[in-house]
């Protein structure tokens, strides 16, 4: 273990299972401070687990729904309150539903926890990772998004039909590498490094969870995916790898890979730009 990496902070959402709970272990092994924004519960039996938040190594933020701006903000307060700084900004929590549902701010649900949200947090914890000595952000996407044939923000807040990963969990992911792209300069004059990684095919499915999985898939993933320790590592590497001095790009079985519909870029960081300045900081709770 690096003796400097005893002093770093990460903060990871949806730290609880699947790849957030394998990063959190990893992250923990190797002398980190783990900062988990969760909605659940860590496994009450993972004496590990339990040690690190009994030693302060594991500090836990709960919030019944992140996707619910009223308990996203009291969470994202209380970490501003007690926390001085983070290394590294894991915008991991997100998962895919079985049909269509909305936040209770009224967009799809998909875009909503995993496009807009993110951005609500690193805007939110900002001055925290300004503090930090790697000053990093990763964002939690996926290679479903080459899959998108068609891709509109208006659709994507309220789409007419649903399809199970390809469609709004697709167009989503794809939605947020767009303004994680967008966003790089901006973020550079801080220093701040900004990138989105998918982190490959896992076997994250939950016993007693409804699966937004097509049933095939949901079959493969269960015999042939790798376990979170796969996902957890790609993460990993694409905030402390070979392209930790990159930004602004999507990375893939730990290469830089293109995006469709870069020209969407902008106007996708615009538009959740607006919707943090207008709902989230100006309403109240």
């Amino acid at each position: 273990m690096n003796k400097d990496q005893r002093e770093n902070i990460a903060v990871i959402t949806g730290a609880s299972a699947g790849i957030g709970l394998e990063l959190t272990r990893k992250l923990l092994s190797e002398g980190w401070h783990v900062v988990a924004l969760n909605r659940s519960d860590y496994p009450t039996d993972d004496i590990r687990i339990q040690e690190a938040v009994m030693n302060g190594w594991l500090r836990i933020y709960k919030t019944a729904d992140l996707a619910d701006y009223a308990s996203l903000r009291r969470a994202l307060e209380e970490i501003k309150d007690k926390e001085q700084r983070i290394d590294i900004l894991f915008n991991n929590a997100g998962g895919s539903f079985p049909e269509l549902s909305y936040s209770k701010q009224g967009r799809e649900k998909h875009y909503e926890l995993l496009t807009v949200v993110p951005y609500i947090i690193l805007m939110e914890l900002k001055e925290l990772i300004k503090s930090g000595r790697l000053k990093t952000v990763i964002n939690t996407s996926s290679s479903a998004l080459k899959f998108t044939k068609e891709f509109n923000i208006e659709i994507l807040e309220r789409p007419k039909t649903f399809r199970k990963l390809l469609g709004p969990y697709a167009t989503s992911k794809l939605a947020l590498s767009l303004w994680t792209q967008a966003i790089a300069s901006q973020l550079d004059k801080d220093n701040i490094k900004i990138r989105s990684v998918d982190p490959g095919g896992n076997n994250t499915i939950r016993k007693g969870k409804k699966s937004g999985l097509p049933i095939l898939v949901e079959m493969l993933m269960k015999l042939f995916f790798s376990p979170p320790t796969h996902g957890a590592g790609k993460l990993y590497e694409g905030a402390l790898g070979e392209h930790r001095n990159d930004t602004g790009v999507f990375l893939v079985n730990g290469q830089v890979a293109e995006i469709k519909f870069k020209d969407q870029a902008q106007n996708v960081l615009d538009r959740i730009n607006m919707i943090y300045e207008h709902e989230f900081l100006q309403r109240n709770f």
